[in-house]
């Protein structure tokens, strides 16, 4: 489950400035470490939760985004393992490429598991803290019993009634841009000279050739609910930055 070779295989690093990532393993940590929320505009728009543990970053596309609502339950499908340099990604990836679309870093900070994360994993329920700029407080990832003939590896991001939980407060739509540099999504697809994006010229050089096409995200429909940063402000360095 910490393999890169899924993640670089999907990807021509040729046409693409996601990083490759660093093959050196890390000690995993059973008090987690740092935490990434990318809002990505790809085919359709989602938000990738990542968490870090064993020197990789645990990943699920989480198709509606994250809700501070204990009564949401939103899908959260399980994908490849990241490296720990793509928290920090921010940028567009060039048509034709897998993904292709533009990712902002929507939150960071740190996580913290209850008991064995691997273990939880593993059981399918993972409960932990997230302290960040916009996501704080616990939350669980529960797998879903996969249908007859289903390939993909469906969980739910569930919020827990706590502190932290609000009702009457969609985070999504009051808090909508980056983290890192208060950019929003469509901002970071429009420019050419924010670090990490092409331009139409840099991506037109490459080419449209695919090595993989995106797989499609479920739509959510038919499961049943069981102060952001000021503009173009830079928050604190993070986990991610440097790695």
């Amino acid at each position: 489950m910490s393999s890169l070779d899924l993640y670089r295989a999907k990807r021509d690093f040729k046409a693409t400035r996601e990083p490759q990532g660093r093959s050196v393993r890390r000690k995993a940590k059973a008090q987690g470490g740092a935490f990434v929320v990318q809002k990505h505009a790809a085919r359709r728009l989602h938000y990738d939760l990542r968490l870090e543990h064993d020197g990789v970053l645990w990943s699920w596309a989480v198709t509606r985004g994250p809700s501070l609502d204990p009564d949401e339950k939103r899908l959260a499908v399980h994908v490849e393992d990241h490296p720990l340099e793509y928290g920090g990604f921010e940028g567009t990836i060039p048509p034709g490429q897998y993904g292709a679309g533009s990712v902002i870093v929507w939150d960071e900070g740190t996580w913290s598991p209850e008991g064995d994360p691997a273990a939880g994993i593993e059981k399918g329920h993972l409960s932990f803290t997230l302290t960040g700029h916009k996501l704080r407080g616990a939350w669980h990832l529960v797998r879903m019993k996969p249908r007859r003939g289903e390939k993909r590896d469906n969980w739910l991001l569930i919020k827990a009634d706590d502190d932290f939980a609000r009702r009457d407060d969609d985070i999504l739509e009051t808090a909508p841009d980056s983290v890192k540099t208060g950019l929003s999504v469509d901002e970071i697809g429009q420019s050419d000279t924010h670090g990490g994006v092409w331009t139409r010229a840099e991506a037109a050089s490459k080419g449209s050739a695919s090595k993989t096409r995106e797989p499609e995200i479920p739509r959510p429909e038919s499961l049943k609910p069981g102060k952001p940063p000021s503009k173009r402000r830079q928050v604190a360095r993070s986990a991610f930055h440097g790695s």
